[in-house]
């Protein structure tokens, strides 16, 4: 059992270290823009019926 406790720290470091990382690359979108998108799409998607009916 005292194997087990010394590894899993070490491998909770790693992964902390690896997403303490910031990638720059990538888009970055605040999470009330992302919110906004969601809701943007939803309102889209149960409107869409009303322009474009299903026969």
């Amino acid at each position: 059992m005292a194997k087990d406790k010394g590894e899993s720290f070490s491998s909770s470091a790693g992964l902390m270290r690896y997403f303490d990382t910031e990638d720059e690359k990538g888009i970055r979108l605040g999470p009330k823009t992302v919110i906004a998108i969601a809701i943007a799409f939803t309102i889209v998607i149960l409107v869409l019926p009303v322009f474009w009916p299903m026969s």
